[in-house]
């Protein structure tokens, strides 16, 4: 850790510690200055007061992930705090901490909605979607009418024959997505959490089994970025698809796909506009 990471690593520990009231953590005592004592931090995080102390005057050397956590814990940090702690103080970002996810705040999903041609959905690390627009419900799946734990994305092409009909190259889009689902929840920590799914969907298609044993990784970067449906509709269709993080929610994906015809991109306006009433 150079100086002045670690000098920007104390000032950060210390301001942190400043703006925390003593009276709601049970310490008690006249005090000179706001917020808790470094030794009352310390002892928040079980750490040695002494070390605590070096590491606020810039010369603690470089902390492990462990107790960076335990001091994120102690002065009671935000996501955004606890991952500049982590690049102050390990030059990386921590494990993202995986969160159940029901929805999406309103700016999220008016975000999706104003993609009137575009069908879009945010999905979790394992792969549920929770938020789409009604481009998607046209082009893609009406999520709307599935519980919301039938809304797997993997399920939908392993398990769902009329999704699996959809698609201009099952073989290539299920290996890719195979791939893609595999580094994903390596990336997010998730492998365990995961492990329900896995097995469930090794038991319902051999297609996934031989796939999964595969042991490929794909990213995005791997592959055209063309998604290519036979919609019973709009027939033959192409679309461009970009992936995007969540700001604040490292644990979530935004996909967006962008029809490549004028033409297209206005039968699917004029579809969503007629659901919408």
């Amino acid at each position: 850790m150079s100086v002045d990471t670690a000098r920007s690593l104390g000032d950060f520990l210390r301001s942190r510690r400043t703006r925390l009231d003593p009276a709601s953590f049970g310490f008690s005592g006249r005090r000179r200055t706001p917020g808790l004592r470094r030794e009352e931090v310390a002892q928040r995080a079980n750490i040695s007061p002494t070390w605590y102390t070096w590491l606020e005057q810039g010369r603690g050397g470089g902390p492990s992930g462990e107790v960076l956590e335990r001091i994120s814990s102690a002065l009671m940090l935000t996501d955004v705090e606890r991952e500049h702690l982590f690049m102050l103080g390990l030059g990386r970002p921590p494990e993202v901490r995986y969160k159940s996810v029901d929805g999406v705040n309103p700016r999220l999903q008016r975000l999706l909605d104003s993609l009137e041609a575009s069908p879009a959905i945010i999905k979790t690390a394992t792969w549920d979607v929770v938020a789409w627009n009604r481009a998607a419900a046209i082009v893609l799946t009406d999520y709307g009418t599935l519980p919301p734990g039938q809304r797997n994305i993997l399920r939908f092409l392993f398990c769902n024959p009329a999704i699996r009909a959809k698609q201009h190259d099952w073989e290539s889009l299920a290996r890719f997505m195979v791939g893609s689902f595999r580094a994903d929840v390596a990336r997010a920590g998730l492998v365990s959490e995961a492990g329900e799914l896995v097995n469930e969907l090794r038991n319902a298609s051999a297609e996934f089994d031989a796939l999964w044993q595969d042991n490929e990784v794909i990213g995005h970067a791997d592959i055209d970025g063309i998604k290519r449906l036979l919609h019973p509709k709009l027939g033959p269709i192409e679309l461009e698809y970009s992936s995007f993080s969540v700001d604040g929610r490292p644990d979530l994906g935004m996909l967006v796909y962008n029809p490549l015809d004028n033409e297209i991109a206005r039968q699917i306006r004029a579809l969503a506009l007629a659901a919408q009433g």
